[in-house]
């Protein structure tokens, strides 16, 4: 009788010990591999180039297997050219401790790496032109590179205009890659047979000034680079020079949309798909940032505006023509 009523008594302990180690279990928080991991993606304005930047970003994570919502949740900022939201945004982002950070633009890109630093959190930029100017080839960041192809922009402005001389360039002072994009204009324009006119503003409301200095110079074209403070006030360039019958040439096929009329350029879709590959293979732990160079997108294309052409009565030569890409809004 007593054997019967110990094992009974063992039984229950057993039994009790069991349902407390599996309420134990049910109770307790995933794993950090089964946590959604948080990307702030901070862009430093909006104009059509960095949209596309941040829509390729999505895709190439996409592309890479990893899901909005399963994976990963987004938490997107613009900073609206404003250099102390800027900063603003990159500080939120490292007290949320978000498990990485995208700087869309060389501003952005500066801020985040800046923030990320001390936690750090690891950063992947794009549509950066010269990461090395801007200090951003070593420590927990890497990204991809827009750099312009500048000679084949000189290429095709003479091929479109062989008798135009002064190129009118407006670009941002604090802006990295357009201070070594100039640099680099200054370098080889002489190689065509052009001279470069260029203005360096401080905010983006001192460039459509700029552009009434240039026209009082007698420049023969603008050209643009992929300057934010500029890029982003396009249109309103674009209806003084339309006026004054000066051609603008873009750096890219969003610029070409808008109105300019030509530009040997990038595809920023695919340089955002490029840059989310290389995040995914940072949020898998397949790689650090430190162990992935940042990379530049090698191939061009060579996009036209025929509208615009014929307003400023220009030809396209039939080598050209051949293997350019249409690219009016209409």
């Amino acid at each position: 009788m007593k054997n019967n009523t110990l094992k009974k008594i063992v039984c229950v302990i057993v039994c009790l010990t069991l349902v407390m180690c599996l309420a134990a279990c049910g109770s307790s928080k995933p794993s950090s591999e089964t946590k959604i991991k948080t990307i702030g993606i901070n862009q430093y304005g909006e104009h059509a180039s960095l949209d596309n930047c941040r829509i390729g970003f999505l895709q190439g994570l996409e592309e890479a297997g990893l899901k909005e919502g399963v994976d990963f949740k987004v938490d997107y900022q613009n900073a609206g050219f404003d250099d102390n939201v800027n900063t603003q945004i990159a500080a939120s982002f490292a007290a949320n401790n978000v498990d990485l950070m995208c700087g869309i633009a060389t501003p952005s890109a500066v801020a985040c790496f800046a923030a990320a630093e001390d936690k750090n959190i690891p950063v992947i930029f794009t549509a950066i032109s010269d990461p090395v100017q801007a200090k951003l080839d070593s420590g927990n960041i890497t990204g991809t590179s827009d750099k312009l192809p500048v000679e084949a922009q000189l290429d095709l402005i003479r091929q479109l205009q062989p008798d135009a001389e002064a190129i009118g360039i407006i670009y941002t002072t604090s802006e990295a890659n357009s201070v070594s994009t100039i640099a680099e204009y200054l370098e080889k324009a002489p190689a065509y047979g052009f001279t470069i006119e260029a203005i360096g503003v401080t905010a983006q409301s001192e460039v459509t000034q700029a552009v009434d200095t240039l026209l009082s110079k007698g420049v023969d074209l603008f050209n643009n680079l992929t300057d934010n403070n500029v890029v982003g006030v396009l249109p309103a360039i674009l209806e003084k020079t339309n006026e004054a019958g000066i051609p603008v040439y873009g750096s890219e096929v969003e610029q070409v949309k808008l109105g300019c009329v030509a530009s040997a350029g990038i595809d920023y879709l695919q340089l955002g798909r490029q840059t989310g590959a290389m995040a995914a293979r940072v949020l898998k732990g397949e790689a650090t940032c430190e162990a992935i160079p940042y990379e530049t997108i090698s191939e061009y294309g060579i996009y036209i505006n025929s509208a615009a052409l014929a307003e400023m009565n220009i030809s396209v030569p039939a080598d050209v023509a051949a293997k350019a890409i249409e690219s009016s809004e209409a």
